[in-house]
């Protein structure tokens, strides 16, 4: 008789612990052995002693922990099979950001799969989710409730296009995480035909060169600061809490908008003041969770962060072991 993954998948005040390789998937407290799913801050912290994730997260941490990334620190190909303790561990594609991965860990006749955050759809600047079956899917959860249904892309890409072609005499400054979404953001305007320059706050800088080094290109980038004009008409991609303030005054009648799944709620979009809310989201919907959980074919589902009751229902609707795992750390931080 198979044992309950609970006598070796232990969540305690440091994270998730599997027991028999001694070593924490995404820790929030730092550990001696770390696995890490991706470079988001809320799963890449600082302080382990040894950290194994892909060679993209590792370069992402670096960018933005330096000398606190690690004191050791190990690169592990997707699809690599790597023996730690009793553990065999490997690493697939979580389809969230660059260098994403799904940690799988298969002991003694089990294969379980921590999703870290995903999302299913098209992204070009990292490869997508790879469906692995398991006994046990440990999911994320930020956007699980039925009112969350992320528009496509293409949709909301063409508001913005359309916005653009509208108001020629305004700069629109778009609100956007600096890991992940906005190198996606301006990925998918290269894609709808924006060949002119896109204007970056400073802060979005280091990671989009990193993007670059690694091979995605992004075309023409340039630095808000470097501006000659007021940029009318023109992209300007910045974090999300410069919109709206002494920053944003430089330029021309700023249109402010915002890229992330929450803008599927009206209310954030006018609390921040965004006009133009972009539906764009780096985490699966509800109906890609629910899909992904009837894919990876798991007869039990653990749900990390977000909103876990819907969620949990959902699974034992679909007669399926499902409970939350209340861990305590993670959140929308920059990651969607």
């Amino acid at each position: 008789m198979a044992q309950g993954f609970e006598t070796w998948l232990r969540p305690n005040d440091r994270g998730l612990h599997c027991v028999p390789g001694d070593f924490y998937i995404d820790p929030h407290a730092p550990v001696e052995r770390a696995i890490i799913t991706h470079g988001h801050s809320d799963h890449a912290r600082p302080g382990n002693a040894r950290v194994l994730a892909t060679a993209e997260t590792l370069a992402i941490m670096k960018v933005r922990l330096g000398e606190g990334v690690g004191r050791s620190l190990q690169s592990l190909a997707l699809g690599e099979r790597l023996q730690i303790g009793e553990v065999t561990v490997w690493l697939a594609p979580a389809g969230h950001v660059l260098g994403s991965a799904q940690v799988v860990m298969e002991y003694k006749g089990q294969r379980a799969v921590v999703s870290g955050d995903y999302k299913r759809r098209a992204d070009a600047t990292c490869v997508g989710f790879e469906v692995v079956p398991c006994d046990l899917f440990v999911t994320e959860a930020t956007f699980a409730l039925p009112v969350f249904v992320h528009e496509s892309d293409t949709h909301e890409m063409a508001k913005l296009m359309t916005s653009l072609a509208a108001f020629p005499e305004r700069t629109h400054q778009i609100g956007a995480y600096g890991l992940g979404k906005c190198q996606r953001l301006i990925m998918m305007m290269r894609q709808a035909g924006l060949d002119g320059p896109v204007w970056l706050h400073g802060a979005m800088k280091p990671l989009c060169d990193l993007y670059e080094r690694l091979g995605i290109g992004l075309g023409d980038l340039r630095l808000v600061s470097d501006a000659t004009d007021k940029l009318a008409g023109q992209v300007v991609i910045c974090p999300p809490s410069t919109i709206g303030d002494r920053w944003s005054r430089r330029f021309a009648d700023p249109l402010p908008a915002f890229a992330s799944g929450w803008m599927r709620i009206r209310a954030r979009a006018r609390q921040r003041g965004v006009e133009l809310p972009l539906i764009i989201s780096d985490h699966a919907d509800w109906p890609e969770l629910v899909q992904t959980i009837r894919d990876v074919g798991a007869g039990e589902i653990w749900i990390t962060h977000g909103r876990d009751d819907a969620l949990t229902l959902q699974c034992q609707a679909m007669g399926l072991k499902a409970r939350a795992l209340s861990l305590v750390g993670f959140g929308e931080e920059d990651g969607e």
